[in-house]
């Protein structure tokens, strides 16, 4: 149950950040932004007598209806919130928004016209929801056409950017291409938001029992040997795994170069770990400060 309030929390949260950087953002500018909002405001030349936000939630209505008779149940489930919640949102923001604008700044305003939708829908792609709109069209492409969901995705966008230059001007379709942009990026840190800061190290070295014992016991994390085989030589070959915080990297590198200073590194980012040595512990150091 205290999931599930969280959940519904969350998605009201991430909507009410979609429909604010629509009303207070996109529509007052004219931002050529992605998704149905963009589409909306490169329609708006065509369609002057159509209010922006009617539009919209017209559009978010639509094609919420289009998919949940073509995409099923599950997707009218992870959806049917946010088709509820978004248009209400948009217009009683637009009601008390009105006309005014945050900043006379286009560029600014489709900056953070980006931020407000990465964030809302990085919340909602946390609860396993959906916002629906042009995610509709994508998954209608990849179900019925057998195209790949990032192709179909790429394909909206410039169907989407073609639309504004046409009724716009490509300075516009430019600029809101910085909507586009700023918003993949807070949604992949949204999304990620709350992980461990660490990075995954794999090390090749013949040396790699005295590379483990120190990992142990000067770094105090675990490993794991992989079996490897070399490409040219052919050669079987051990592979240390570890993974480390990131204030802990430093030493890492440190105690390998010390150890064997031929030994071969490859490292990565790793967003998110879970289990023995990472929360598990976590766990138990909170339980025993509390005891």
């Amino acid at each position: 149950m205290k999931e599930s309030v969280m959940n519904i929390f969350m998605l009201l949260l991430g909507n009410f950040f979609v429909a604010i950087s629509v009303a207070c953002f996109i529509v007052p500018n004219e931002i050529l932004s992605g998704g149905v909002a963009g589409v909306a405001v490169a329609l708006r030349p065509i369609l002057p007598f159509v209010d922006t936000t009617l539009l919209i939630t017209i559009l978010t209505i639509g094609l919420f209806i289009v998919g949940a008779l073509l995409l099923g149940k599950g997707f009218f489930f992870r959806t049917l919130i946010s088709t509820i919640c978004y248009p209400i949102f948009l217009n009683i923001l637009t009601l008390i928004v009105g006309d005014r604008t945050f900043t006379d700044s286009v560029i600014l305003s489709s900056l953070y016209s980006g931020i407000f939708v990465g964030l809302g829908v990085g919340i909602v792609f946390r609860t396993g929801s959906s916002t629906g709109g042009m995610d509709i069209p994508a998954l209608l492409m990849e179900k019925y056409l057998h195209m790949p969901l990032p192709t179909a995705c790429m394909i909206l966008d410039g169907v989407t950017v073609i639309l504004g230059i046409s009724t716009y001007s490509i300075e516009a379709a430019l600029i809101g291409l910085i909507s586009v942009y700023s918003s993949s990026v807070v949604i992949d840190k949204a999304v990620s938001f709350g992980g461990q800061k660490t990075k995954s190290v794999m090390i090749i070295s013949e040396h790699y029992e005295k590379l483990l014992e120190a990992i142990l016991k000067d770094i105090d994390r675990g490993a794991t040997l992989l079996d490897a085989e070399g490409g040219y030589t052919r050669e079987s070959k051990k592979v240390l795994l570890v993974v480390v915080e990131n204030k802990q990297y430093p030493k890492l590198h440190k105690l390998v170069h010390d150890i064997d200073e031929n030994s071969f590194l490859i490292v990565q980012d790793a967003y998110e770990v879970t289990g023995n040595g990472f929360t598990y512990f976590k766990e138990l150091e909170k339980f025993s400060s509390k005891s």
